[in-house]
């Protein structure tokens, strides 16, 4: 179980806005990375989502269309993301069964928020002809963020996948 916590933007895509009054329970993610946060991002000729992960800031990026299946898209994505950066396929595998049930809400982190900034603008330099959105997600899981104290996200996903956390 995670939660996609998304911008207003991404959420009026989806068709899942919500009242302010009501917003969806609180449910701790079962998932070892935790939740995430989300984003859309319009670029000339594409439309993207950028996740972010709560626990680690390991980004992600997928296309943004359909979608109805943006949520499949961060599964298989981060999959192929975690086994490039040498993660134990049965860690993968783990971790993929405990986000087969995924709940929509708002963000509620403004520092998330300003790494998504940050990691948007380092995107733009990596979107080339020819480059999947893997590798140029895999790019920016090196760039060291203050809120995980200058270590690296795919230093710190690796470490709490490998640890239990």
């Amino acid at each position: 179980m995670i939660t996609i916590r998304c911008t207003k933007k991404l959420l009026r895509r989806l068709g899942a806005s919500r009242p302010a009054g009501n917003p969806p329970a609180d449910v701790a993610p079962t998932a070892r990375l935790g939740d995430w946060h989300a984003n859309v991002l319009y670029r000339p000729g594409a439309e993207l989502v950028l996740f972010v992960n709560d626990r680690s800031l390991l980004p992600v990026v997928v296309p943004a269309r359909p979608t109805d299946i943006v949520a499949i898209r961060l599964v298989e994505a981060l999959a192929s993301t975690l086994l490039r950066l040498g993660a134990s396929p049965k860690v993968v595998e783990a971790e993929i069964a405990e986000m087969t049930v995924v709940q929509i809400g708002p963000t509620r982190s403004r520092q998330i928020l300003g790494s998504m900034t940050d990691f948007e603008y380092l995107l733009d330099h990596r979107l080339e002809p020819g480059r999947t959105l893997i590798d140029a997600g895999l790019e920016l899981t090196g760039a060291p963020c203050g809120p995980i104290g200058m270590r690296r996200p795919r230093d710190v996903a690796l470490q709490l996948l490998a640890s239990g956390e």
